[in-house]
């Protein structure tokens, strides 16, 4: 793999502004749209959405939503952020991706770091941290307490503007045992992105390029024996007491996959969109050949899928409620039952929005309608390539559902 020798270009922070209201950030979004529309075959081209366009996120304060206040962030709740994530992903699947794997992670930082290393990773005003679940490399804890990270992690959405990663490793432990996982953050020069990403079947301009990390790390940036779909916030974590906000003290695994769900609604609302030109545009093949908003069938069609979206989206919507209404009840509230809990609900919220697409949109959009390079084609591209997402394929089907079914029944 080519490693790139010169990164995407950084854009400096702006000066902090008053919080911008829910409202406000959507517009924000909803504003920018159209210019993401029209730039989705570039944004594939390039691997990753343009410097100009990270710009206009920047001014829009996206990537200070989720950073705590006390280091100039928004402090924004998770609702709220995943209704902006939707709203870019329904415009560009790709670039909703990018942002969103980039920018969610403060979540995770402001929770589970102690306030001297949230201090320092915060400083920087924008935050944008990828990250991957798997753990690759090896860290190993020198007599001094600093931390030798090194490897290769791939997958890591956000990378081109990266000014984190946030990633697990393997450390050898004392015991003679298996090894055990880290989880570390390492600042944007102790990493490299890799030129590895573009040739797969969707999500081509995600920006989920490979992580070179070659870390000398302080103890402050790297927790021992912790996995993100591991953790147990019900005995409290440092973020809820620190920043007095009990979003910083939410289930991580349920707070993963409601990303992946409001992608998901934001895609098949896309398709919905272009579906409903469609209707509006086209007649059918068959006599009686009228509109296709007139024609019973499309009616169905464009109905039920418009259910079953919408239904997804109230689940979400939902599930969210609850997340927040856990985290405001205590931390002993949010026990691991409960996380795998919300998590199983997100399962159903992607499946819903896909079938929406795959059953009822896309193969009755017509053949001209999915061409290589039509937006509806790109959207059925960038959905099935979700569905190999390691949390969505894998975690959420399998282990995340026994571990939720074990837990609820107390089985070891």
């Amino acid at each position: 793999m080519a490693v790139v020798r010169e990164q995407a270009g950084s854009v400096p922070a702006s000066s902090p502004e008053p919080v911008p209201s829910p409202t406000e950030l959507l517009e924000r979004a909803r504003e920018l749209a159209p210019l993401l529309v029209q730039r989705q075959a570039e944004t594939e081209d390039r691997t990753f959405y343009a410097s100009d366009v990270h710009a206009r996120f920047q001014r829009a304060g996206f990537h200070r939503m989720l950073v705590p206040r006390r280091y100039g962030g928004y402090e924004t709740d998770i609702g709220t952020f995943l209704a902006v994530v939707t709203e870019l992903a329904r415009a560009c699947p790709s670039t909703g991706w990018m942002y969103c794997l980039g920018a969610t992670h403060a979540v995770a930082v402001a929770t589970l770091f102690d306030e001297p290393a949230q201090a320092e990773l915060f400083a920087g005003g924008d935050f944008v941290c990828p990250a991957t679940i798997v753990p690759s490399g090896t860290a190993r804890r020198g007599p001094d307490g600093r931390w030798r990270v090194t490897g290769t992690w791939n997958y890591c959405s956000g990378a081109p503007y990266g000014t984190h990663f946030l990633g697990h490793a393997l450390a050898e432990p004392t015991d003679g045992g298996p090894p055990r996982p880290v989880l570390f953050v390492a600042p944007r020069e102790q990493w490299r992105r890799l030129d590895d990403w573009g040739g797969q079947l969707g999500l081509r301009g995600s920006g989920s390029h490979s992580i070179t990390v070659d870390a000398d790390l302080p103890a402050r940036f790297v927790l021992p024996d912790t996995h993100l779909s591991e953790v147990d916030v019900s005995a409290g974590t440092p973020g809820r007491t620190l920043h007095g906000n009990p979003q910083y003290g939410g289930g991580p695994i349920s707070f993963m996959v409601f990303e992946v769900a409001a992608l998901a609604i934001g895609m098949a609302y896309g398709a919905l969109d272009v579906y409903g030109e469609l209707m509006r545009s086209r007649r059918t093949a068959f006599p009686p050949v009228v509109g296709r908003a007139e024609d019973p069938d499309y009616q169905i069609w464009y109905g039920e899928a418009t259910g079953m979206i919408a239904t997804a989206e109230a689940a979400l919507r939902d599930a969210v409620r609850q997340w927040n209404a856990l985290c405001a009840a205590g931390p002993e509230a949010f026990t691991r039952e409960q996380d795998l809990r919300l998590a199983t609900i997100c399962r159903q919220v992607i499946r819903l929005c896909w079938q929406a697409v795959e059953r009822h949109l896309f193969p009755t959009a017509g053949s001209s309608a999915v061409r290589h390079g039509e937006r509806l084609e790109r959207i059925w591209r960038d959905m099935s390539m979700l569905h190999t997402h390691a949390g969505f394929a894998v975690f959420l089907p399998t282990r995340a559902t026994r571990e939720y079914t074990r837990a609820h029944f107390a089985v070891g």
